[in-house]
């Protein structure tokens, strides 16, 4: 008997509703948690593009209290969480919303498991480290490309080793995410294209992951196919809620086949250069993208050359054809800037290497990488 039949796989994923004007829903989901006092993890901008008021009318709505914090930055710091978690408590919060793309996110999944468990949240670093579930967790995702809306894995930054530390536990995948393409429409060009690319490394590398299966396969090409479809026509034309809608489903599918297929060596690579230089998370996605594939790619060309399908890309083309496809998309997106034009120091790159090969996400990548591999790669995209 095959050992696809007889080995066991787990699969986790939260309740979700998508669609437009799914965020309206909020106050209802609040409800049924038995919440009383919300605490709302979001941002300065999606405060001032008017989506926390439309959530919270509906939470008045139905009666139920709220709290906001909205001090958190892109690429979320350890005392922001920290801070997060203290107005929480003092505020008698007993449940958590969190509006914006992955920092206030992952912002909020950190608050909810440092309220729970009661130490600092650095100590959920790994893989499986969290033992007391979270408080009810609502998700409002406004970009499409995180996918922190539908998976156990949170990222933070640890200012004191200026690296981003992956928090990966099955205890912090959200209740539930209310996946609307209306937020979409107020994203700036710049932010569609950095999210969107980050949708698109999350499938790939799940995809090629060692740790990958016919459900995360499925759930991967069928978002590359999405975000390489519908992409470019939403960075074109923001306010399409049908564009918005396409790549919303997308970075979904690319969310839950990640949160359990797990990411490869560009996360790795992004998660060290981001923690140490505080450049987007996406952007460091689309940079690093076609260098690790150029690596990875005779490890496994045949899951290389499905990428390339989903992308468009013809067999005969091969490892040049993908990676040609992936420059593409991403240079008619804006990113065009090399690490070295974005205050990365050549003298850096071997520090970076250095902290890059003891995140997580090496584990599930389908070549084996050494410091000196993953300093090679940080040159090509310099």
């Amino acid at each position: 008997m095959s050992s696809a039949f007889t080995d066991l796989r787990k699969f986790v994923a939260p309740e979700f509703v998508i669609g437009a004007d799914a965020r309206l829903l909020a106050g209802r989901y609040a409800k049924n948690f038995g919440a009383e006092q919300v605490f709302i993890a979001t941002g300065p901008k999606i405060i001032s593009a008017g989506w926390v008021k439309d959530v919270t009318e509906h939470l008045d709505a139905e009666g139920i209290g709220h709290t906001l914090f909205s001090a958190i930055n892109p690429n979320p710091r350890d005392y922001e969480v920290m801070e997060g978690a203290r107005v929480y408590e003092e505020s008698g919060c007993d449940a958590i919303l969190a509006i914006g793309g992955g920092s206030p996110i992952d912002c909020a999944k950190g608050i909810g498991i440092v309220v729970s468990n009661k130490k600092p949240v650095l100590e959920f670093e790994g893989v499986d480290n969290v033992v007391v579930p979270p408080p009810p967790m609502i998700c409002i995702p406004t970009t499409a490309g995180t996918g922190a809306d539908v998976s156990q894995f949170a990222i933070i930054n640890d200012t004191t080793r200026k690296v981003k530390i992956a928090i990966i536990s099955k205890m912090i995948v959200p209740d539930i995410a209310l996946v609307d393409p209306v937020p979409l429409t107020t994203l700036s060009p710049e932010l569609t294209a950095h999210t969107g690319m980050d949708a698109i490394t999350h499938s790939v590398e799940a995809y090629v992951s060692n740790a990958s299966s016919p459900v995360t396969d499925i759930q991967a090409l069928e978002s590359i196919r999405l975000m390489k479809g519908h992409l470019l026509a939403a960075y074109r034309d923001p306010g399409s809620v049908e564009e918005r809608y396409q790549t919303m489903l997308g970075s979904l599918l690319a969310g839950l086949a990640f949160s359990n297929a797990s990411l490869g060596a560009v996360h790795a690579l992004a998660h060290s250069l981001g923690g140490y230089s505080d450049l987007p998370h996406g952007e460091c996605n689309a940079l690093l993208l076609e260098h690790v594939i150029d690596f990875n790619y005779d490890a496994c060309p045949e899951r290389y050359a499905a990428v390339g399908a989903a992308l468009g890309v013809a067999p005969q083309e091969g490892k040049q054809g993908v990676i040609l496809a992936i420059r593409t998309l991403r240079e008619a997106l804006g990113i065009t800037t090399r690490l070295s034009e974005l205050g990365v120091s050549k003298a850096d790159l071997h520090e970076l290497a250095g902290k890059a090969i003891y995140d997580p996400c090496l584990a599930t990548n389908p070549k084996k990488t050494t410091v000196a591999d993953l300093e090679t790669i940080y040159e090509r995209a310099f």
